[in-house]
């Protein structure tokens, strides 16, 4: 331990010496323009092992890239995925926040819940939620500083066992969900060019996930109690704290709102209830393939539920608890929310702007084949390659945020090649899920980092990227131990991966390749945002 918080020192002041996130970005696009205008000098290009056409290096500065920058810099801004949905999200938030329902019914709920629970409750809850993708970052991240904060520990560090079960979780889960469908969506024509039968499965990695689930939980409730929590000390509340929590117990009026946000939570869930289940259902669409598919617009519409839910529930307490007096105060509320969103908007338009100039130059794209071939040429043993897939995923993570992109590259190239070895498709696709997983939270370049940054600093103004970052490395780094363990264990003993699936692969006799493939998912699921 003394060695390892040496470390976490160290990357803390190294990382805390750095300069503003903001101008953090900026440097990193000077060095990315200096990077693709020499890449496309020296000619630096990939093969596409989908279509067979030329990846080539573009250079930054090249008029056409200049163009598109300067032309399309609203677009890019209006256009990053987390802005919206943090915005959307924040001004229900806000309410809720300001009228003292999450302070009410957070000292309400700890008073009754298990103390020593709290951790595995929070890390196994954000795990569940990264189904809902991106209102899981913007409402289960800071809800679970706030209740930290009810149950008198350091609120960042439940903001660290949230972010550690949404993110280096992404992948785990106990339902299969629309990442399955999608990355599985993406093994199939990667499977079907060494067998054109071959069909996805969307529970493929179902039983995978689940485990994934099972050792996630305790790793991160360990992680969080006995290495983040001592790490950050007592927690002392600020002036400036984003909710005043009282050691006293709830007043009459906070209880009577409580119960009037119930009524109105019933509300809005049984109004988006309505919207699935009822005939012609809006947030259903009839024409999917299969029940994720049909379900896409009702995933989508859950952080618009979440702005409904969070605003009508924060306006039924704040009348009953008199802290909403006129409609002037809900006006009020939203507006100090936004208010204190906008340094992240200053952050996210550098951001944007970032990953957009670094998908322009086609670097990541080249980035992910280069990777893979580097595995198909290491001439390691099929456990020795599951294991290998895992670590350069997880590296290439590091770089490239989303999954399906590195994915829909990737794929191609090493799902054929361990098919030849006799490792089937969904062991594949599990060994990559698992690797791109544990490194999301370690990485500024992830589109939510700077936002859970935010997050932290609404408590400790002090808190820098360096202080994140160094109490993220820790539920990285188990997570990726034991989850390369776990990925390597699952093949020697070959055990079944889904309904249906298993690890070994026989390849089929040319009678059988020769039939054509029955899809069985959705053709081009949407890409998760992150």
């Amino acid at each position: 331990m003394g060695i390892g918080n040496w470390l976490l020192n160290g990357v803390e002041k190294a990382g805390n010496k750095l300069p503003d996130p903001v101008f953090i970005f900026v440097w990193l696009i000077a060095i990315l323009m200096g990077v693709s205008v020499f890449a496309a000098y020296a000619g630096w290009a990939a093969v596409n092992p989908v279509t067979a056409e030329p990846i080539v290096a573009e250079s930054l500065v090249s008029p056409d890239n200049l163009r598109q920058l300067f032309v399309e810099m609203p677009r890019t801004l209006t256009g990053f995925a987390p802005l919206g949905y943090v915005l959307v999200v924040m001004l229900g938030a806000g309410v809720a926040e300001r009228t003292g329902l999450f302070s009410a019914g957070m000292r309400a709920g700890v008073k009754r819940a298990p103390a020593f629970l709290l951790t595995p409750i929070v890390i196994f809850i954000a795990i569940i939620g990264n189904h809902a993708a991106d209102a899981a970052y913007v409402v289960l991240i800071p809800l679970a500083g706030v209740l930290y904060a009810a149950a008198g520990r350091h609120p960042i560090a439940g903001i660290a066992a949230a972010f550690a079960g949404v993110s280096a979780g992404f992948s785990a889960n106990i339902f299969p969900g629309q990442l399955d469908v999608l990355l599985l969506g993406i093994t199939e024509p990667a499977a079907q060019l060494i067998d054109p039968s071959w069909t996805m499965n969307p529970a493929g990695n179902w039983f995978f996930i689940v485990a994934m689930t099972v050792m996630f939980v305790p790793l991160g409730w360990w992680v969080t109690d006995k290495m983040i929590e001592p790490r950050l000390g007592v927690w002392v509340q600020k002036a400036d704290s984003p909710i005043k929590m009282s050691d006293g117990d709830t007043t009459p009026a906070e209880r009577r709102g409580l119960w009037l946000a119930g009524l109105a939570a019933l509300v809005v869930i049984g109004g988006w209830a309505a919207m699935v289940f009822a005939p012609g259902a809006p947030l259903v669409d009839p024409e999917g393939a299969d029940s994720a598919a049909r379900l896409q617009p009702f995933y989508q519409s859950l952080v618009a539920a979440f702005f409904v839910l969070f605003l009508l529930t924060g306006v039924a307490f704040g009348i009953a608890a008199g802290t909403v007096k006129s409609h002037r105060d809900i006006v009020r509320m939203t507006s100090e929310a936004m208010a204190d969103m906008a340094p992240y908007i200053v952050l996210a338009f550098v951001a944007a702007h970032f990953v957009a100039m670094f998908n322009w130059s086609n670097l990541g794209a080249i980035m992910a084949i280069g990777g893979a071939e580097l595995i198909s040429q290491s001439g390691l043993n099929t456990f020795g390659l599951l294991f290998a897939i895992v670590i350069v995923a997880g590296l290439i993570n590091i770089f490239v945020g989303s999954a399906s992109a590195k994915w829909a590259f990737l794929a191609p190239i090493l799902v054929p090649m361990l098919m030849l070895l006799g490792i089937s498709p969904e062991m594949t696709t599990a060994a990559y899920r698992m690797g791109d997983s544990v490194t999301n939270i370690i990485t500024p370049l992830m589109v939510y980092f700077p936002l859970v940054l935010t997050f932290c600093q609404r408590w400790d103004r002090d808190f820098g990227m360096g202080s994140l970052m160094a109490i993220m490395i820790p539920y990285s780094m188990v997570f990726l131990i034991f989850g390369s363990i776990m990925t390597g264990a699952w093949a020697a003993v070959a055990l079944p991966l889904g309904p249906g699936a298993g690890v070994h692969y026989d390849l089929p006799t040319p009678a059988e390749a020769a039939q054509p493939a029955n899809p069985v998912g959705p053709a081009a699921p949407e890409p998760e945002a992150r």
